[in-house]
């Protein structure tokens, strides 16, 4: 495949490594949530976050703009949905993750007083 401006795989979008980052974000957050979610919520995160990444690569991998399109919508509905378990994660008791002795807000990383 030639290259374009400095892309000549999809290892070099910073969007996928971006994406890389977060997806091994995700795997070392999930390490911390109770083992009862290990078949429910930790599973789906990981899936999802993983899809992110396989969805823009195969987006990088095909010939018409319109199908790259496409792959890119459906990375960021995974987004979404990682997003949405986050969200999930966020709400469960402090007591239920492992390692951890607080809740820490979204925006910043000062502790939540609950």
């Amino acid at each position: 495949m030639a290259e374009f401006r400095g892309v000549s795989d999809f290892r070099d979008l910073e969007v996928w490594r971006w994406c890389r980052d977060l997806r091994r974000d995700i795997e070392t957050f999930c390490e911390r949530l109770p083992r009862k979610e290990q078949t429910r919520l930790v599973d789906q995160m990981v899936r999802a976050s993983r899809s992110v990444t396989a969805n823009v690569a195969e987006g990088f991998g095909r010939f018409h703009y319109l199908e790259t399109v496409q792959s890119c919508r459906m990375a960021r509905g995974s987004l979404s949905e990682l997003l949405d378990h986050l969200v999930v994660a966020s709400d469960m008791p402090v007591k239920q993750f492992r390692g951890t002795s607080r809740r820490v807000k979204r925006s910043t990383n000062e502790p939540v007083n609950r």
